[in-house]
């Protein structure tokens, strides 16, 4: 008999005893996956994308992407797993350059087993010394294409949206030439634009089939009554429509809930001989509790981090201080779906006239690099500059707001600044 935690929570791999096929999902991308189509996986995180692509395609390239990978970064590290090794050098010159070492003979392409005696550096368009063929190179498409194929796998493209809007339309128009190939990209990502890499690159109509995963409060409830029917246990209705309110249509945030209420609160730890029922509200409250509690330290983190970040913006910390404000203050329709950049202009401006709208757009764009993401911290808000509006990566953050109060920095920051004058256009790099 599984227990409680093999029911209920989260974790990388899909937990089947309470896995939702919402909508034939797992039935449609199974589809597509067959068809000679791209396809893009959208949704808030821990909405369940990973869970449905590993349902359906378990044996992938997986890349996932981090803040200031370029497409070359992604090529690298998906040939890298396949056992092609090459090391491409940035330059401001126009070659391309690699390096190779080990021992036995040179082959080409470079793979992993391939043995050679040669060490140093190879170079396209050079002058001197061994060159590298520019049909193993990484700016080379069709041989990425090529390796990719032959591998029999696909390539996997995970947190798409932590790239920037530059390498998202470059992967956007290398997919048109990668699906000439033949070869077919799966990019997983969270994003609110409907289409949106057709947006970036037209050429990709008809080539490329979006899937957003949502969730309807059926669908669930659905989750709960499979994993209650696992445990032998029954949820009151009350509480089960308390908490899926409390989920904001996110799996993630409805299961992280069933585990602090069924194994916490209600202390059952596997499946019940006889059939337990959980009716007082009571311990969903704990629960709840619970949880937001959890989050605390993530949210101080968020907030101490931007604030360090936006005190370094010297003239312009007012500027920022009152975009944030705005944005934690926006409403959970608006962080969900997208706060455009003329609401938050709107309501910075009703409180500081300085601030114009023109200055926004670099605040914004900025607010990214400040969650210092590199440093291994997940983005809790975004901005999509093709649909110009700030969301929320991170649901949890609609949860611990409204079960938490959060004395958040952003008002002392902007008086601080008044006093100060601190509302000049950042033209800081």
């Amino acid at each position: 008999m599984p227990y409680t935690s093999e029911v209920f929570g989260v974790s990388p791999q899909i937990n089947m005893y309470s896995y939702f096929d919402r909508s034939n999902l797992d039935g449609k991308l199974s589809r597509l996956l067959r068809r000679n189509v791209h396809i893009a996986i959208k949704g808030p995180s821990k909405c369940g994308k990973s869970w449905l692509r590993q349902k359906c395609l378990a044996d992938a390239i997986i890349v996932q992407c981090r803040i200031g990978m370029t497409a070359e970064d992604i090529y690298r590290q998906a040939l890298s797993s396949i056992g092609v090794q090459f090391d491409v050098q940035r330059s401001s010159e126009t070659n391309v350059s690699a390096e190779i070492s080990g021992g036995g003979e040179i082959k080409i392409p470079i793979v992993a087993n391939a043995k050679t005696d040669v060490s140093g550096a190879i170079e396209h368009n050079r002058g001197s010394g061994v060159s590298l063929d520019f049909t193993t190179s990484i700016q080379n498409l069709e041989f990425i294409a090529d390796s990719i194929i032959r591998s029999g796998r696909r390539l996997v493209v995970e947190d798409f949206h932590y790239l920037d809007l530059r390498t998202r339309e470059k992967l956007a128009f290398d997919m048109k030439t990668f699906w000439d190939y033949n070869c077919k990209v799966v990019i997983i990502g969270v994003w609110t634009q409907t289409n949106l890499l057709t947006f970036m690159n037209p050429d990709l109509t008809g080539r490329i089939e979006e899937i957003s995963v949502s969730w309807e409060n059926e669908e669930l409830q659905e989750v709960i009554r499979l994993g209650s029917q696992t445990l032998n246990i029954e949820i009151d209705s009350n509480i089960q429509r308390d908490m899926i309110a409390d989920s904001f249509g996110n799996v993630g945030i409805l299961q992280s809930l069933l585990l602090k209420l069924v194994e916490d609160e209600a202390n059952i730890e596997e499946t019940q001989a006889i059939k337990f029922n959980i009716v007082n509200p009571e311990l969903y409250a704990n629960a709840a509790k619970a949880y937001a509690t959890q989050l605390d330290g993530r949210y101080q983190q968020f907030a101490q981090t931007l604030s360090i970040g936006i005190r370094q913006r010297k003239k312009s910390t007012g500027i920022y201080a009152l975009a944030m404000e705005a944005i934690v203050n926006a409403t959970d329709g608006q962080l969900m779906y997208g706060l455009s950049r003329n609401e938050i202009f709107i309501m910075a401006n009703g409180k500081e006239p300085r601030i114009k709208k023109g200055n926004l757009k670099t605040v914004l764009g900025k607010l990214v690099e400040l969650q210092k993401p590199e440093a291994g911290r997940s983005l809790v808000i975004s901005y999509d500059e093709s649909i110009d509006s700030i969301f929320a990566v991170d649901l949890q953050f609609l949860f611990y707001r409204k079960h938490h109060t959060m004395q958040w920095p952003w008002e002392e920051m902007a008086e601080e600044a008044r006093q100060q004058s601190l509302f000049e256009e950042d033209n800081e790099s």
